[in-house]
């Protein structure tokens, strides 16, 4: 009998109890549910009619709990095939014409998702989850990352959300983008930037 793929639930709203799928955690590595509902309770009501972009999406377990909360459009931005694949059958399972999906590494896809906020004339939540520098081949990741926050629009901007590992202290100040708040759940936290 073949092993079931791993999975979790939508926490809530309109598509509350959907099953979506998860990447091998070779792939990816998805948000624990007590960091996810941690990001809800912070922005519970300012996401309803919102835009989210979010960063190395994974299974997209973040921007799909958003779009089922009220949020209006969801941009994903994910690299690995089979990460992808796994994105679009949960896309196709909730709400694909809220969605749109931005193929290719984040570093480089992330002037078009700028242009589309452009052309969207919108604001985005941006929701930012980089694999952990210790995986191979990701050593400089959050270097890349902190340029990628510096490089954001401010008029593009609604606010920046960065998952990473708590035993990194991000600097207070990126870009034009001060930290306001800093949550620890165990080995992973939360930074929130305006």
């Amino acid at each position: 009998m073949k092993p079931k793929a791993p999975h979790k639930k939508i926490i809530s709203g309109r598509f509350k109890g959907t099953t979506i799928e998860l990447p091998p955690s070779a792939t990816t590595r998805s948000s624990k549910a007590i960091v996810l509902e941690s990001f809800f309770n912070t922005i519970q009501f300012d996401i309803v009619d919102a835009t989210l972009v979010e960063v190395f999406s994974g299974s997209g377990s973040i921007g799909l709990e958003a779009l089922s909360r009220g949020a209006s459009k969801v941009l994903f931005m994910e690299h690995d095939a089979e990460a992808l694949r796994v994105l679009q059958r949960n896309i196709n399972r909730t709400d694909p014409v809220g969605c749109e999906l931005f193929r290719g590494d984040s570093f480089h896809t992330i002037t078009q998702v700028i242009a589309r906020l452009q052309h969207l004339n919108t604001k985005a939540y941006f929701y930012i989850d980089p694999p952990f520098s210790y995986r191979e081949g990701m050593e400089t990741v959050y270097e890349k990352m902190l340029a990628l926050i510096a490089a954001l629009p401010a008029d593009q901007t609604q606010m920046i959300v960065v998952e990473h590992m708590t035993p990194l202290t991000l600097d207070v100040t990126i870009g034009d983008y001060r930290q306001y708040k800093t949550k620890k759940f165990g080995k992973t936290s939360l930074s929130y930037y305006m």
